[in-house]
């Protein structure tokens, strides 16, 4: 493996960079994009349980804010309950923009990653033709081995480059997938209170799980 590294050339820096770079943000993306500490799942249930109850005061609200994206968003619409039904629809759409941006966040340098990787690659094995190109110039064609050698060594950043982007490219879809599934259950939650709040559905009559 060293030696690949070192055969690649100075273009492998900032391939293994972003390599790293990819892997740190997989891993932190993981966990931080994990259902059950963005959108609980019994979370509006509670919710119900508070309002049925009369118990729902600042406190509670704040401590809902603060427990989850979904929390978050369902504390916007009881916080603007009293202002009807459009100022509450209007509230939970900005504190979901704001989860939707948290959850997006490093999401683009993983992209960004995933296309540029194969660029860098391939200019690596430019460089390192252009390299052999010169040899070629300076020696003549009569040594073949040096020239394959040449070759394989210049191909070595392209390999590195396809290894790097396609991994990052299908844990950039994985993560894209999951963002959808999480606001798809957060906007029918969120819908759930809105139709409570403003009379639409009884409190009874919501599920509890």
């Amino acid at each position: 493996m060293k030696e690949l590294v070192f055969a690649g050339g100075w273009m492998m820096i900032p391939l293994i960079l972003a390599s790293v770079l990819a892997v740190a943000i997989c891993i932190e993306r993981f966990w931080t994009l994990r259902p059950d500490n963005i959108a609980p799942k019994h979370l509006l249930a509670q919710v119900w349980m508070w309002i049925k109850n009369n118990e729902l005061d600042s406190a509670k609200l704040k401590q809902l804010k603060a427990d989850s994206h979904l929390g978050a968003v369902l504390a916007a619409g009881l916080s603007n309950s009293r202002h009807g039904r459009d100022i509450t629809k209007e509230a939970i759409e900005q504190a979901a923009a704001q989860a939707v941006h948290e959850m997006e966040r490093f999401l683009s340098t993983l992209g960004t990653i995933a296309a540029v990787a194969p660029l860098m690659g391939l200019l690596g094995t430019v460089l390192g033709m252009i390299s052999v190109f010169n040899e070629i110039m300076a020696q003549g064609t009569g040594n073949a081995g040096v020239l394959a050698g040449g070759i394989s060594e210049a191909l070595v950043t392209t390999a590195a480059g396809m290894m790097i982007a396609i991994p990052a490219l299908v844990f950039y879809r994985i993560f894209e997938r999951r963002i959808d599934e999480i606001l798809i259950f957060m906007e029918q939650e969120a819908v759930k209170l809105v139709d409570v709040l403003h009379g639409d559905r009884e409190v009874s009559e919501t599920p509890e799980g």
